[in-house]
């Protein structure tokens, strides 16, 4: 299990704001690499699952996109993740999808190292001036987390579009800080 807070007391996790200027300076990318980096900032997946996502795992009917649980100790675990249509929309402009959808194959989506999507992920952080320990893919999975508790997705849920082996380790999203902590506090408010 991990935490959204290191040893020094420092946060984990993109907030609403940081997640926001990460997407704008991912607009303003080269378009493959936007297409990762919304990919990335929609899902949640880890940047191991989004280099693993094939044209065939686009579900346009569905609007969802199906990504193989890679951290699961067996091969062959799937799950879907709902997507908005504009990285639908994205996807088929980059990466051709619909085109691709009626030929025969399923090629991947980016043929990227895991290095250089990391290096890609960084660089799209240090344009939007996201600085910290939660400046990384794995912040941005976190930010992902926190903004779906504060949007009251349900934890069984959220723990099976982030393929999670069990709701426990889900649960530490609902330990978020700051305005997002508040943001939860509030519905129970109202």
């Amino acid at each position: 299990m991990t935490d959204l807070i290191d040893p020094q007391g420092n946060r984990l996790y993109l907030t609403a704001a940081e997640r926001a200027a990460f997407l704008a300076a991912a607009a303003k990318a080269p378009r493959e690499v936007r297409s990762f980096c919304e990919v990335l900032h929609f899902t949640g997946c880890r940047i191991s699952e989004a280099l693993a996502l094939s044209v065939k795992r686009i579900d346009l009917e569905g609007q969802a996109l199906v990504f193989e649980t890679l951290k699961k100790r067996r091969t062959g675990v799937y799950r879907a993740v709902p997507v908005p249509p504009r990285l639908l929309d994205t996807l088929d402009l980059v990466h051709g999808v619909r085109e691709a959808h009626r030929r025969r194959g399923d090629p991947l989506l980016w043929d990227w190292s895991r290095t250089t999507a990391w290096r890609h992920v960084k660089a799209i952080m240090e344009t939007a001036v996201i600085t910290g320990p939660q400046a990384s893919p794995k912040g941005l999975r976190h930010g992902y987390g926190v903004a779906a508790i504060g949007a009251a997705v349900p934890l069984n849920m959220l723990s099976k579009w982030m393929g999670h082996a069990t709701i426990e380790t889900t649960a530490i999203y609902a330990n978020a800080l700051g305005e997002e902590q508040r943001s939860i506090a509030e519905r129970m408010w109202s």
